[in-house]
């Protein structure tokens, strides 16, 4: 039998915490990926989520965690110079649907910027057909925290999902107005 690296620890955390949630009704989980790229020897998770009662395909978070063959290696080797990179990278991100208006994203930089903090990278993306005229589209907002998260830090990772949770409640309201 092999000891799990801090990305199978860490993942099973994430997704036991996430459908824990899930059962009680907090939250619905609507998607979930798990990939493995034998070509570059890299794993990666993800899984989507929204809080009860809200349209999913309107207002959604997602957690992503990714490792790469640096960070498996780093864990197999063992050395004292390797353990720095015994990790995984951990991304937050979010989908809405909103009005088609400059104040918007600012606002949406704002309440993700309240939560997560300013020293956080945070990068919004829209997504828009150029032909057609709607005044309507979609965003995807990016946390990201520029380090690797390591298996010491899984309680942290927990207090993420409700500030996920916490980052969907407030866009649904910014979303509202």
């Amino acid at each position: 039998m092999f000891d799990p690296t801090a990305y199978e620890n860490i993942k099973v955390v994430i997704e036991g915490d996430i459908y824990d949630r899930d059962l009680s009704g907090e939250i619905i989980v609507i998607d979930r990926n798990d990939w493995i790229n034998t070509a570059k020897l890299s794993r990666k998770y993800e899984i989507s989520f929204t809080k009860r009662g809200y349209e999913p395909n309107l207002l959604s978070a997602m957690m992503t965690i990714e490792a790469g063959l640096e960070n498996l290696s780093a864990e197999l080797l063992e050395s004292v110079d390797a353990k720095q990179l015994a990790g995984c990278k951990v991304n937050i991100s979010f989908s809405l649907f909103h009005k088609n208006d400059m104040d918007v994203f600012k606002e949406i930089q704002k309440v993700l910027e309240n939560i997560w903090g300013r020293d956080r990278a945070i990068m919004q993306t829209a997504v828009m057909n150029p032909l057609e005229n709607k005044s309507r589209i979609q965003t995807h907002a990016k946390v990201s925290f520029n380090r690797l998260v390591f298996e010491e830090q899984i309680d942290d990772l927990s207090e993420m999902i409700d500030y996920m949770i916490a980052s969907l409640e407030k866009l649904k309201k910014l979303l509202s107005e």
